[in-house]
């Protein structure tokens, strides 16, 4: 099976999306299956207003109809509501083809936070983007309960998972900072609620690892913070496990990888209780989900890190990438099962036509 993935998240952002992407195109093997990404890579590009690191694609119908076109997948993939997003889309319903997409962020709440939009027309946009796909993938039973609410059909679950040898304790740290350590990590941005964290009164140190357009402003009003910019692979996996205990702010998140990252390092989480946490550490005493951070995230210090090990276990990568890949197999298979469907019928239905009206009729109707 060929799969084209378009998506607007792409190196060099380092995000939830994009990890979980390359996660998926990395386990593709494993399932028969032949990837391609179509990303903002080869064409102009343009920083996303308000978040200049984020790239956009200049890019047009007719390149990404080509690009389309060169690799001859037997299915489709969009990933994001951004330009590659809609363009591929509007190729895919003019050549009626069956593809998929998923639903990573919470895009009216994002835009909220930014702009005076209300979530209501965002939603309708979202309605109208995913609405022709043949399922729409999300994260979590709370994220598919709220598209409901809104409109949203054909909701398919697609967990994440975290890797087991990258993340996990180590006997040593590499951060020399007063004790205890809470750490956070992500897009440093205003939809991940920082200042929430930054803001708290607590011992010991405030770590921050990510970057962003709010890292600047964060950087001068919590200079006591310590912000380590981006980080990734064995340097990032260190800093979790030398780490006390780990910070979720962010109130808008569908899922948050980090949480996964987290737990498998043996860090206990504090976070607010909402959609993403509440989802991920159901049933865990991995976490502690409080309206107060402070008080979670003093408490978090008392958990077992056996607990968030026990919990990270239960996510993989190769049984993400199963629902993500099997999806696309069932929406392959029942577009198929339409048209052979639609090709037993039309003969008879043409026969019946032509019976029924005269000559003179029949080249009327046509």
């Amino acid at each position: 099976m060929r799969v084209l993935i378009a998506t607007d998240a792409w190196r060099p952002q380092i995000n939830g999306v994009v990890r979980s992407l390359e996660r998926m195109v990395e386990a593709a093997p494993e399932f028969g299956v032949t990837p391609h990404m179509l990303t903002p890579e080869g064409f102009w590009q343009v920083g996303l207003p308000s978040y200049p690191d984020i790239r956009i694609a200049l890019a047009t119908r007719r390149h990404i109809a080509k690009r389309i076109a060169e690799f001859g997948p037997d299915h489709i993939h969009i990933a994001t509501e951004g330009p590659i997003g809609w363009l591929t889309r509007a190729v895919c319903l003019a050549q009626k083809r069956t593809f998929t997409t998923s639903y990573h962020t919470r895009f009216p709440q994002y835009v909220a936070a930014r702009w005076p939009i209300p979530e209501s027309w965002s939603y309708r946009f979202l309605r109208r983007f995913h609405g022709p796909a043949a399922g729409v993938m999300v994260s979590t039973a709370t994220v598919e309960a709220e598209l409901r609410a809104h409109g949203f059909e054909h909701i398919l679950r697609w967990g994440r998972g975290v890797d087991l040898s990258l993340f996990h304790p180590r006997p040593e740290s590499v951060l020399d900072l007063p004790r205890p350590i809470f750490l956070s990590v992500g897009r440093v941005a205003v939809e991940k609620n920082l200042e929430a964290f930054l803001s708290l009164r607590l011992p010991g140190s405030k770590v921050v690892v990510g970057d962003g357009p709010a890292r600047a402003d964060l950087m001068r009003a919590f200079p006591e913070a310590h912000f380590l910019g981006a980080r990734e692979g064995e340097d990032l996996a260190a800093i979790y496990a030398s780490s006390d205990v780990f910070v979720f702010p962010s109130l808008t998140d569908t899922f948050g990888i980090v949480l996964l990252e987290a737990a498998a390092s043996g860090l206990p989480v504090a976070a607010f209780p909402v959609q993403g946490p509440s989802d991920v550490f159901a049933g865990s005493e991995a976490a502690v989900l409080h309206e107060d951070l402070r008080q979670a995230a003093l408490s978090a210090l008392r958990l077992p890190r056996e607990a968030g090990l026990e919990l990270a276990q239960r996510h993989s990568w190769h049984s993400s990438a199963e629902q993500f890949y099997g999806h696309m197999r069932r929406a392959m298979q029942a577009a198929a099962a339409g048209k052979a469907m639609r090709a037993d019928l039309a003969p008879a239905s043409t026969t019946a036509l032509s019976v029924r009206l005269e000559p003179a009729e029949r080249k009327e109707f046509a």
